[in-house]
Order: C-alpha cells, then structure tokens, then sequence
C-alpha cells in the first residue's frame, strides 16, 4: 500500500525506516544493469566460464591415477556404485600420459598440452561432487543451484548482484559454439529473478543474435517508434507503481537498440591482427577448434567491454559432447582438440593485457568419468568424484585442491560440492553468498539455497 501511495513516496519512507535504503535504490529500479555495492572489496570483475558439456574425464585429464595401470583389464577392485547404464566393464587404464608443467608440477595429461603450460595460474581442484547422475538434472545442478529447471541462473544471479560495467551489451552472455547442453535454455534463465537479468544466446552465425538488424526504413523512424513505446511502457510503469515485468520489457527494449551498433562492432575480428587470431586456432583446418577459437576470442573482447558473465558451450560439428560411453580415446581427443589451443590462447592474452588478475575463468563439465569401461571403451557418469580448475580473479595459482581415492572414483579428500563453487566465486566477486538474496514465495532464495562454504584454500 505504501508503495502505490503518493507516487511511491510511502514506499521509500517505509525503506528508510526499515534500513532497506541501499537495497534496491532508484537507480537499481530504473537500470537494473547499474554497478551495485559488493558486501566487501572485490578481486575480480568478470567470469568466463568455459562450459566442457558431457563430463570431462577426471582421470584422463587432471588426475593421474597410476594404480590404473596396475589394474588396466582387471575386474574393479573397489565398491560400483549405480551408474545411468549399468554397463560395467574391467578397469581402464587412461590411454594417455600425464606430464608435471610449471613452476608448481600440476600434472597435466597428453590432451591439453597447451592449457597445460599455464598451471601456474590455475587452481585445479580434485574433489568436485555432483547430487545428479545425468545430464539434465546435473546441468541444472551446476548452472543454478538446483537439480530442476526454473532457476536462475549463475550469470543472472551475478548481474542482481552486481549489475554491470558494460550498458551497450547484455550482463550474461552464451557464446552459443553449436551445443547447447542438455536441459536447454533454462540453464541460463532468469527464473524468479526479473527476466532482464536472464542470459542472452549469441549463435555463430550472422546475425549473432536474432532479429538485431534494423528493419525500418530509417534510424530516424526507429527511434521515434522505441520513444513512443517508451513513453507507453512508463504510463502503464506509473500506473502500477513498480512492475519488474514491465520494468524488464523497457529495459530489454532500450538494451536493443544500444545493441544494435554495439553488437557488429564486438563480432567484427578485423581489428585483431592475423597473428593473434592464429593464436586462438580461428585458421585451424579442425573446424570445432577455429569456432572454439573464434568464442574464446570474443569472450576476451566481452570482457573488455565491461560484460559481467560469460559462458561458452562446446562447439558443434565434426565432434561431441564429452560424453563418451564408447569409443573414449577418439571422442575426448577431438574435444580436447576443439579447447585445448583456444583456452590457452585465452589465458595468455588475458594475462598479457592485464585483465587475468580480475577475470575469473572456470572451466569444468557437470560431473565426471568412471575409472572402470562401460563396455570396453567407453566411460560412464561419476558424480562421485571430478576435476575442474580455475584461473585469475582472486584464484591462487599453482594450487591442487582435493583428492580422489587411488582410482579417481571417490572424493576422500576436502570435498567440494557445486553450492561450496558457487559461494567461493560470489566471494571473489566481493559478495557474502548468504546475503545475496531474492525475495520469492515467502522466502528469501539464494544461489547457494541453504549451502554452501567458501574455498579459502584456492585464494590469493
């Protein structure tokens, strides 16, 4: 009632009393995008997250496992727990070599020798869990918090909180590379959340987002139509007060137009030298490294430009998802040939322009392989026990974190689950996971629900 009395007046009188002032201030409700307050001082400002859709294999990646060797053909020694197919084979020996790199002697397999040379940077962590066994359910798990669809987003819940740097272009980008992971476009929703805070999908194609050209004959009649819907939008706005439907129709409209110039330019690669785009493999006869290299590249140019979120998903094509339940040495080396060159090229530029020390770069899958064959050459999901790492923006490089049993199987060492992810990724953004909250159906909701402990270990 205070809040539609007196054109709203009553409302920021009731918000003052209550010490609510600095929670939704008359900036934040007119631009939801505008940078907000952290809970304390930030270490980074943006987050890549290079999505590895499928289930990267743990122990054929970032966690050597020698006693597979001994093992390799044997029946498994140790307790099988449930797997999605239940088609249990012998133990299986990684097919590749693992190598210690850098300074620190992180052991890296034969599939990212590239990615391998920046360990230094990067905080591998051993010990991640999942609550789910299968795709969807995992994927919802690892991009919102919750095992069901209808979430919000990692990316959305970063630009509640933070808002962004970037007013030209949305907060939280896909670079769609031609796999979108399984549960679909709600892993990148809005939820509950106001549905401007939801991703927006960039394809690898012309038009990188649909319908941004200009269909009216003239610039001239398009910013006479938007000002007319404008005007239209905030007579309904004053009518009801404050609406977040109607508040997000404005701003995705205004946000539009801004895009509509911004977007041409942030996909026009003329400006970036011959060299720089051979870094990145965009001249790779292997077609799904030049589309990753093409992503990675454009994810360095996001982040320059102030955006908040960004993720990238698998590139379509000539490969897959790293979801080999068969033929695991021909499926996990071509998808380590899509990444591999591209992610290091990524790093290397980030850090050689600076912006490594505030940009956050995750990369991980929604679980990870089992140390025995499905079949006989293949791997199954494990939830028990995976790898992922983490580099700049706060992380402490040079680290491992975590530990699995002496098969890669089971975490026995410093567990992390993906709410512990969440909340140690809030923190390097300057904000306390258990305060960020939203308002929903009588309860204030989190990224991190009810969980959640931040990773100190992994900090610098």
């Amino acid at each position: 009632m205070l809040r539609k009395s007196a054109t709203g007046f009553g409302g920021v009188a009731l918000a003052g009393l209550l010490g609510q002032s600095d929670a939704r201030s008359v900036e934040s409700e007119t631009n939801p995008f505008a940078a907000k307050q952290t809970h304390f001082d930030a270490k980074a400002r943006s987050v890549i997250f290079l999505y590895m859709d499928g289930g990267v294999s743990q122990v054929d990646s970032f966690d050597p496992k020698p006693r597979l060797d001994e093992e390799n053909g044997k029946p498994f020694p140790s307790k099988i727990e449930p797997t999605q197919f239940n088609n249990i084979g012998n133990t299986l020996a990684s097919p590749w070599k693992f190598k210690q790199y850098g300074e620190c002697g992180t052991p890296v397999s034969d599939l990212f020798p590239h990615t391998a040379r920046h360990v230094d940077d990067m905080a591998v962590v051993r010990s991640m869990v999942s609550n789910f066994p299968e795709h969807t359910n995992a994927n919802y798990f690892l991009h919102t918090g919750h095992g069901q669809q209808g979430r919000p987003g990692m990316g959305a819940w970063f630009g509640y909180g933070l808002g962004t740097e970037c007013q030209d272009l949305p907060h939280y980008v896909i670079l769609n590379g031609g796999l979108i992971p399984p549960g679909g476009l709600d892993n990148f929703g809005s939820g509950f959340l106001p549905a401007s805070y939801q991703g927006s999908v960039f394809a690898n194609s012309d038009p990188p987002v649909a319908d941004i050209k200009r269909r009216e004959a003239s610039a001239d009649l398009q910013r006479r139509k938007l000002e007319l819907i404008r005007k239209l939008d905030h007579r309904t706005l004053d009518r009801y007060d404050y609406d977040d439907q109607i508040e997000s129709a404005i701003t995705n409209y205004e946000l539009a137009a801004r895009m509509q110039l911004a977007v041409p330019e942030l996909m026009d690669l003329a400006e970036e030298t011959r060299q720089t785009q051979e870094a990145y493999g965009m001249y790779d006869e292997f077609k799904n490294t030049a589309t990753f290299g093409r992503q990675c590249l454009i994810a360095r140019r996001l982040v320059e430009r102030g955006v908040r979120f960004i993720q990238l998903t698998c590139a379509g094509g000539n490969g897959d998802r790293w979801d080999q339940h068969g033929n695991l040495k021909d499926g996990h080396t071509k998808n380590a040939k899509s990444v591999d060159q591209p992610i290091a090229a990524l790093l290397a530029d980030l850090k050689e322009r600076g912006l490594l020390e505030t940009t956050l770069v995750l990369w991980s899958g929604e679980f990870g392989r089992t140390p025995f064959a499905q079949g006989s050459d293949g791997r199954d999901h494990n939830p028990f026990g995976f790898s992922l790492w983490l580099a700049g923006g706060g992380v402490k490089g040079g680290t491992i974190y975590g530990a699995t049993d002496e098969f890669g199987y089971k975490v026995v060492e410093n567990k992390v689950e993906i709410h512990d992810l969440h909340a140690t990724m809030l923190h390097l953004f300057g904000m306390d996971h258990e305060k960020l909250t939203y308002r929903f159906s009588g309860r204030d909701m989190r990224l991190t629900d009810v969980h959640g402990h931040v990773i100190h270990d992994i900090l610098s």
